[in-house]
């Protein structure tokens, strides 16, 4: 009963436009009533409680650092120096906007901000060269959700504080499924890439890779202090953002001084509306979770599901189908907070590495954001590029296509993310 009343009050909050975060303190006051425990001060003081977290303090952090390395010109110089290596090869620009992607996941954790940082820059570029504009842009897309899967990802944090696993771990486990996702992007491309007539830019000397590298060398030290801080126990994830968000600060300001003191106010402003969004919903969701632990909302799930507990492989295809549908209604990070205190004990009971876990169902909630209705990601591509969304999305479909399969490969043969998560750890 309270999985059917947690199931009808979200889903008829969502369809009737409630914002997400509102739909889940909704869903905690009906379930609260449903198990005769309703108190107006159990849900405040969940909702504190939901937000008090040492580790969802690396969410404003990062969000600022990614603020600050768009401003401050990282992200151009980053997609500079990846334009002087490959930009030359027959479809180089694509070549250039995966790799600019992967470079650019590792610093900020921002599908959104690197999506809009690639389009800006990169298409009209592909548009003088000849390439179709919504494929180019669908590409471009596919290589942002690039962003919460290689570290430092808030996805990952999110995932980590709603269900207790080590986010550094989580980080580490990212790195080898994040490039795979690239690859297959990439792939993609120079299939359907093949037949077109397109110009390719000049090679560069090696003394102007010199030089694009040398300028990039600021950006591109960040993933190296970030990850091998939280490889080798230095730093917490949340010192690593806060260390992000300084060095993004200094460089901007005193390296490259693109960033201007009468820009900084823009950029803590934007910076803290979206962490205010994000902290709202986390604060909700966590009181929900409360209500579903007490309603042992996860136990119900796993009596439906006990026949597929003996075969982990078909289970995980299930339950990576229902995130995959629901990922096309609601954004990643109402995914995560929803499903996620919800499933990983069923998965647990499977004999699943949470971790492993982790890793496979952020993927899965990265596909969400370029895959309508919702489609966050798709909508930013189209308002930048000023392409329809419907050309955006159709253009996408094979990059779409060749990451649905990257994720099927990564639950078949689970050793694909175990064994680098292993040595990494």
């Amino acid at each position: 009963m309270s999985l059917v009343i947690f199931l009808v009050t979200l889903g008829a909050a969502l369809s009737t436009g409630v914002p997400v975060a509102f739909a889940l303190i909704l869903c905690a006051v009906t379930m609260g009533i449903t198990l005769d425990m309703f108190d107006p001060q159990i849900i405040s003081q969940r909702l504190i409680v939901g937000a008090n977290n040492f580790s969802l303090l690396a969410i404003p952090f990062f969000l600022l650092a990614g603020e600050l390395m768009n401003a401050g010109g990282m992200s151009r110089r980053i997609i500079a120096f990846a334009m002087s290596l490959v930009g030359h090869l027959r479809g180089g620009l694509g070549v250039v906007a995966i790799f600019a992607a992967i470079i650019l996941a590792s610093l900020s954790g921002s599908a959104a901000a690197d999506t809009a940082a690639l389009i800006s820059i990169l298409l009209p570029m592909m548009r003088a060269a000849g390439h179709d504009e919504a494929r180019s842009v669908g590409l471009m897309a596919s290589g942002g959700i690039i962003a919460p899967i290689i570290p430092p990802s808030i996805a990952y944090i999110i995932f980590g504080v709603a269900t207790n696993l080590s986010i550094s771990q989580l980080f580490m486990a990212g790195i080898v499924p994040g490039a795979m996702m690239g690859i297959g992007a990439l792939i993609a491309w120079m299939i359907v890439v093949r037949h077109d007539k397109v110009e390719p830019l000049p090679r560069q000397s090696w003394a102007t890779r010199l030089r694009t590298f040398r300028e990039a060398l600021w950006a591109l030290g960040l993933p190296v202090i970030i990850l091998g801080g939280i490889r080798f126990g230095v730093v917490t994830p949340t010192e690593a953002a806060v260390i992000a968000a300084v060095y993004a600060l200094f460089v901007g300001l005193v390296v490259y001084r693109e960033l201007k003191p009468s820009q900084l106010f823009e950029v803590f402003r934007s910076a803290a509306t979206t962490t205010a969004v994000v902290m709202l919903l986390a604060a909700a969701a966590l009181a929900t979770s409360w209500f579903i632990s007490i309603a042992d909302l996860s136990g119900i799930v796993l009596g439906l599901v006990e026949p597929l507990v003996d075969t982990p492989t078909l289970l995980l295809l299930a339950i990576m189908l229902v995130i995959l549908v629901v990922g096309t209604m609601l954004d990643m990070g109402p995914s995560i907070l929803i499903l996620a205190p919800v499933l990983l004990p069923v998965v647990e009971e499977a004999g699943i590495d949470p971790v492993y876990f982790g890793v496979i169902f952020v993927i899965n909630t990265a596909i969400g954001l370029v895959t309508p209705p919702v489609g966050i990601v798709l909508s930013v591509s189209a308002g930048v590029s000023g392409v329809p969304m419907h050309r955006v999305a159709r253009g996408n479909m094979p990059f779409l296509a060749m990451q649905v399969l990257v994720l099927l490969l990564l639950v078949i043969f689970p050793q694909l993310v175990l064994a680098p998560m292993e040595w990494l750890r």
